[in-house]
């Protein structure tokens, strides 16, 4: 029998979007197993908290087939390391366009300086998510605009609430 393959997603998920969604199922066609990482970057300024992220990740997952396949933790520090202790051998990035890609493939020659062990794959979402990020979404909401489709139900009440006047 063939050894499970086992990769990581990492993210800040502030919040999760349905290109992150796309990703999910997109690396499930290619993994056995799937591991949301949930990252607390102290760089970062989330709008939403580390139990607000995990459970809006859950909550969108929650009715997907293969549900069962997929785990949804948080980690800090780096991310090779969480990886490794999760027996992951693959990390999954998503590229947008090709200005993401500078800045991912510098992460991806870091993490395999770190570990040799641990592979960097890029997936494209499909091309209805190439403009979606959590940034743009959050500032559409901030200022009242439509963001349904653009994010999983909960999370766009979650959005409302966060900015309802």
């Amino acid at each position: 029998m063939a050894e499970e393959t086992v990769a990581v997603y990492p993210g800040t998920f502030d919040p999760i979007t349905n290109g992150h969604i796309d990703l999910i199922k997109r690396a499930l066609r290619i993994f056995d197993r799937l591991i949301v990482a949930i990252g607390e970057n102290p760089a970062k300024k989330p709008l939403f908290t580390l139990e607000e992220r995990l459970s809006m990740v859950k909550e969108a997952i929650s009715a997907f087939p293969c549900r069962d396949r997929i785990e949804v933790e948080s980690f800090s520090g780096l991310l090779v390391d969480f990886a490794a202790n999760k027996g992951a051998r693959v990390i999954v990035r998503g590229l947008r366009a090709v200005s993401d890609f500078e800045y991912e493939f510098q992460l991806a020659l870091m993490n395999r300086r770190l570990n040799r062990q641990i592979e960097t794959i890029f997936l494209m979402p499909g091309f209805k998510w190439f403009y979606i990020s959590s940034t743009i979404v959050k500032e559409a909401a901030k200022f009242g605009g439509d963001v349904s489709g653009l994010v999983p139900p909960n999370v766009e009440e979650k959005l409302r609430e966060k900015f309802r006047p």
